[in-house]
């Protein structure tokens, strides 16, 4: 039965989350070399974001016809867009990318990937 609920957050939002987009959660992580994982089989779908609301400094997550009726503290949430309306190439001339690992144990990158097209002539 769908369920309304609503999450306040500590921190801000990730700017890419917008309404409409999938909200899920993670109830167990674990850390791996300095990184928290999680398995996939664990991940329970919340719902569809139907509002935003609040200051960047704590917003409020909203959703209308949630598929849980509540999410378990301390969770790892995370989301989702819908591909229908967001199924774009990257756009511009060039692109600049900066990857951080702060993790205190040694570790390796395996495979960064690109879209890359001509799109001027």
């Amino acid at each position: 039965m769908p369920a309304t609920v609503t999450l306040t957050f500590n921190n801000p939002l990730n700017a890419s989350c917008q309404v409409g987009d999938t909200a899920y959660y993670l109830s167990s992580t674990a850390s791996s070399g300095g990184f928290t994982t999680g398995a996939h089989s664990n991940i329970v779908e919340i719902g569809v974001i139907t509002s935003i609301t609040g200051t960047t400094a704590a917003p409020t997550l909203n959703f209308t016809n949630s598929m849980v009726s509540s999410v378990p503290g301390g969770s790892y949430i995370l989301f989702s867009k819908d591909n229908k309306a967001n199924m774009s190439s990257a756009l511009g001339y060039y692109c600049e990318i900066k990857l951080k690992n702060t993790s205190t144990v040694t570790s390796e990158l395996f495979s960064v990937g690109v879209d890359a097209f001509e799109s001027s002539k």
